[in-house]
């Protein structure tokens, strides 16, 4: 059944009654006078288009630092890049819960035999078993790490195992903003200077990419999942979707769980192949604007190009920046990124620093006012703060 949802310019309560009955309860509250509804557990202003509002993500959002004695080899071999890898998030289902997460970011290597990943060849240097002894790496299927051989530790092992983290925290709070998920598919191959035999990375291909759509449908019932036909509805493309009519309220999307492709290039170009607008696919793609398929946009630094980013927010698209990289606004609490992000309209902020590491500095990033989210700046609509 294709959603459909009203013009970001119509008023809330004749909004809420071109909305099929099961959504009577909202237009009942939502046109009211009075509510008590906020955050997560709300119905009041469920009228807000998902994209009149601004959400905190973290990156890498699996990553756990590499142990000691491994991290300090990195900094002996690697002393420019050791550092960036210096950082660590907790499990996702606490994210969500203490720190007010609602966009994570996932990446991906290709293992459809299993076992690729079962190895630790860098342990070899310490005299230590490589084999990680993990059963879940031994099985097929996609599996979430940052670097192979030398910064894979994580809190979720497969693709399969994370979605199912997520599904599990949204299935108990079903009420709650929707979720975004970026998906980063790695096929890198990285030196091996001491030939410790490190593991080459499969090419990520149609196949691969296809599997990742397959994980998650297994994982997530369709009802549950925000998709790019969704978004398109009866449009012609996607695009146009977005920047006429606009994205879905969050009468429609609360409980859902909506996927991007971080990457660009060969693999974005071969996931759209033969999905024009992403007809069919899950997720939708970082696709510049005066295409099909453009809806979603990812740009990393918000001081790179200043106000492209609250340009494309005005359009229409939805825009995901990054408030820190490679730990480097941490170490000197330089705030200048992070504010900017902020300040852009970006509707995902994603930091390394939901809470500070005490180690570097009190440098941390968390939504103005606090809470799970906060009314776009830069596209506000309808948006009223007292329902966020």
């Amino acid at each position: 059944m294709t959603l459909r949802f009203p013009s970001p310019n119509t008023p809330k309560c004749f909004a809420f009654s071109t909305l099929a009955g099961a959504l009577l309860l909202s237009l009942l509250v939502g046109c009211s006078d009075t509510s008590n509804s906020s955050g997560d557990t709300g119905t009041a202003g469920d009228d807000i288009l998902m994209n009149q509002v601004q959400y905190l993500g973290t990156h890498n959002s699996y990553h756990v630092r590499a142990r000691q004695d491994l991290f300090d080899v990195l900094l002996s071999f690697i002393p420019d890049l050791a550092p960036t890898l210096d950082y660590s998030h907790i499990p996702l289902q606490e994210q969500f819960d203490t720190q007010g997460i609602r966009q994570i970011e996932l990446d991906v290597f290709d293992d459809p035999e299993g076992g690729l990943y079962a190895n630790h060849r860098a342990r070899r240097v310490f005299g230590d078993e490589v084999a990680s002894g993990i059963a879940e790496l031994d099985e097929p299927g996609l599996k979430v790490l940052h670097v192979q051989e030398i910064d894979y530790e994580t809190t979720c092992y497969t693709f399969v195992s994370c979605l199912e983290e997520v599904k599990a925290w949204s299935d108990a709070n079903p009420r709650h903003l929707p979720i975004t998920v970026l998906v980063e598919v790695k096929d890198e191959a990285i030196p091996d200077p001491l030939s410790l035999g490190f593991v080459t990375p499969l090419p990520f291909g149609i196949d691969a990419l296809n599997r990742i759509d397959a994980e998650i449908r297994s994982v997530f019932p369709r009802e549950q999942l925000l998709l790019p036909d969704d978004v398109r509805g009866d449009f012609v493309t996607l695009e146009l979707a977005v920047l006429s009519r606009g994205w879905p309220p969050l009468s429609q999307a609360r409980g859902k769980i909506m996927f991007a492709l971080d990457n660009t290039g060969s693999p974005r170009e071969d996931y759209i192949a033969g999905h024009t607008s992403l007809e069919g696919r899950v997720l939708f793609t970082d696709s510049p604007a005066g295409t099909p398929e453009a809806a979603f946009m990812k740009r990393n630094n918000p001081l790179s190009n200043p106000g492209d980013i609250e340009s494309l927010v005005e359009l229409g698209y939805m825009v995901r920046t990054r408030a820190d990289a490679d730990t480097e606004q941490a170490r000197t609490n330089d705030t200048t990124q992070r504010d900017a992000a902020l300040a852009s309209g970006a509707h995902f902020i994603s930091t390394d620093y939901p809470v500070p590491n005490p180690e570097f500095s009190e440098y941390q990033v968390t939504l103005p006012g606090g809470g799970v989210a906060r009314c776009n700046s830069v596209n506000p609509g309808t948006c009223n703060p007292d329902f966020l």
